[in-house]
């Protein structure tokens, strides 16, 4: 179950995670923090697989309306995350406020 992001009336799940296999047989992560204003700590639960390399990759930025421009082309870019952790079978990522990242395990 996931806490709710809400902006006056409307409410939508503050995290999103899904996943994926890749050919590689890696399985790949995406998780979404979609509160701008509070970090969130993401536990997933690999069941069936042995992966103990994390390889990922964090897009946040300072404020809600930062953008890149013409003059300024790289203010947004990705950037080398280490805020996910083995524990048991399990991995756990903390994810910065306003923020995607996307986690290969293998």
């Amino acid at each position: 179950m996931t806490p709710e992001y809400k902006h006056g009336e409307f409410a939508i799940p503050a995290i999103s995670v899904s996943a994926a296999r890749g050919k590689d047989g890696a399985l790949v992560l995406a998780l979404v923090n979609a509160n701008p204003g509070v970090p969130a700590r993401v536990t997933v639960k690999v069941t069936g697989a042995t992966a103990s390399k994390l390889n990922a990759r964090v897009l946040t930025t300072p404020a809600m309306n930062t953008h890149n421009t013409f003059e300024k082309p790289d203010t947004v870019q990705p950037a080398a995350y280490t805020g996910g952790k083995k524990k048991g079978d399990a991995w756990v990522f903390d994810l910065p406020s306003r923020s995607v990242v996307v986690a290969t395990l293998n």
